[in-house]
């Protein structure tokens, strides 16, 4: 059986949007609400360059990854063809107009993918 927590009430994720949820160790989880307020969630990573997803396009039960406009699938992470890769997916669930996550994946799910880092420290860390 799952241990679900709450994140947030469906009225605090705005149609067509995104909304990040922190965690303790790891990057966060964006949150996705659609136009017939279906609720998905990913790691806030695009497979192509790490792009934050939670600034991306929704549109359908997809997300138009910001920086280089890689759509990924809401319902398993896949990239759409033609582009490739996969972000990890989190269990959640919409209950009595509140938001759940599973307790277990938000604290333990993709903890080794690390944030990218862009700009001058990028040379730096290379």
């Amino acid at each position: 059986m799952k241990d679900w927590t709450a994140v947030c009430s469906l009225d605090e994720l705005p149609r067509l949007g995104a909304r990040r949820v922190a965690r303790a160790r790891g990057m966060p989880v964006a949150l996705f609400r659609t136009g017939d307020d279906r609720v998905f969630a990913l790691l806030d990573r695009c497979p192509h360059k790490g792009g934050p997803l939670s600034q991306g396009i929704v549109y359908g039960d997809g997300v138009a990854c910001p920086l280089h406009n890689q759509t990924i699938s809401l319902a398993d992470g896949h990239a759409r063809a033609p582009d490739e890769g996969c972000t990890p997916t989190f269990a959640c669930k919409l209950e009595d107009g509140r938001v759940w996550l599973d307790a277990e994946e938000l604290a333990a799910k993709a903890l080794d993918l690390q944030a990218p880092v862009a700009g001058p420290c990028a040379k730096a860390q290379a």
